[in-house]
């Protein structure tokens, strides 16, 4: 896992206006980080997190069982502005699915899950459900998310997310996408699962980013 700050050039924001780049504000690869526990600097809100090997390859892991919800927090505190994406991965037991997501605000804040039993892709806040649409997952191979919160306005937040299978190009437009009216609060970063198939969920490739607008 390391930490380190990147400035690269990107077109402009669907939706969003015109943006100068983005910021990587933390990442982890979990390659170098120690087997057995969850990397140094996250903090695990509940569940058995863990780094694995297999192979040349380590990734963190969400065991599969017992089958609850869990989290884990990563990253700098931000409030506004802020891009979280992650590699997901979980296979199907029978009619089992796991359900997956990357969120912003910390632990009550903004939620993009994948519910692979609804066939959906879903932005949530808490537990509230704010929007939803249709996304076709595939047992055992790697999802990526990403999520971002960005002031729309001197009182006004767009919260935007989409996700696509590895091996495809990502979407050129958000999938989701709601205005909020009041202030998200600041907050981490997380990962979340729920194994309900009874298998493992892994995580990979974890990347928080700032967006710079243009003239900044």
């Amino acid at each position: 896992m390391r930490n380190r700050l990147l400035i690269w050039m990107v077109t402009a924001g669907m939706n969003l206006g015109v943006w100068a780049g983005e910021t990587l504000l933390f990442e982890a690869d979990f390659n170098s980080a120690p087997v057995g526990r969850a990397p140094e600097g996250m903090l695990v809100l509940d569940g058995g997190f863990a780094v694995v090997r297999e192979g040349d390859r380590q990734w963190l892991e969400l065991p599969g069982a017992p089958l609850e919800t869990y989290g884990v927090l990563a990253g700098p505190t931000e409030k506004e502005n802020v891009v979280v994406q992650a590699r997901i991965r979980g296979t199907s037991q029978g009619r089992r699915h796991p359900t997956f997501a990357v969120g912003l605000g910390g632990s009550g804040g903004y939620r993009l899950e994948v519910s692979p039993g609804r066939r959906t892709i879903e932005l949530r806040k808490g537990d509230l459900e704010l929007a939803s649409g249709p996304f076709e997952w595939r047992s055992g191979t790697w999802t990526l998310l990403r999520l971002q919160v960005v002031k729309a306005g001197e009182r006004t937040w767009r919260v935007q997310g989409k996700a696509w299978t590895e091996g495809t190009a990502e979407p050129a437009a958000w999938g989701l996408s709601v205005e909020e009216s009041a202030g998200p609060r600041p907050g981490r970063a997380a990962l979340w699962g729920c194994p309900f198939s009874g298998n493992p969920i892994q995580y990979d490739d974890l990347r928080v980013l700032r967006v710079v607008p243009a003239g900044t």
